[in-house]
């Protein structure tokens, strides 16, 4: 059964101007695994902004709040070595998780020029 769906949407240009106007942003959103997985690409701010498409369409599909203690360093945008995207789950997120009696994670990611977006279904 699915428990939820969120969607986003990132202009990419939003993303890399607010990485180059300030030094802390990366650091405050994504964990070290995810800024080297960004930036070990030819074009890092699509990669950044999808990551961040990602940590908003899964607060959508939680339906739980940010005030309630989860951090975005506790859901984690990882990647199989196929390349196929998953979420990782740690701290207050995945105990809120587990509590809800939740399944798993689905991920969507996708970028163009302008554009990143991503699409989570979370089952129960």
């Amino acid at each position: 059964m699915i428990h939820g769906i969120g969607s986003d949407i990132v202009k990419i240009s939003r993303i890399e101007n607010s990485i180059s106007r300030s030094e802390g942003f990366a650091a405050k959103l994504f964990t070290s695994g995810e800024n080297g997985y960004c930036e070990s690409k030819a074009y890092p701010a699509q990669h950044f902004a999808a990551n961040f498409a990602v940590k908003e369409a899964f607060i959508k599909a939680f339906g739980v709040s940010m005030a309630a203690g989860m951090r975005f360093h506790d859901f984690v945008l990882c990647h199989h070595e196929d390349g196929r995207p998953y979420i990782e789950l740690h701290g207050e997120t995945k105990r809120l998780f587990d509590e809800k009696q939740l399944k798993s994670v689905h991920v969507s990611i996708s970028h163009d020029t302008d554009y990143a977006v991503a699409f989570i279904v979370i089952e129960s």
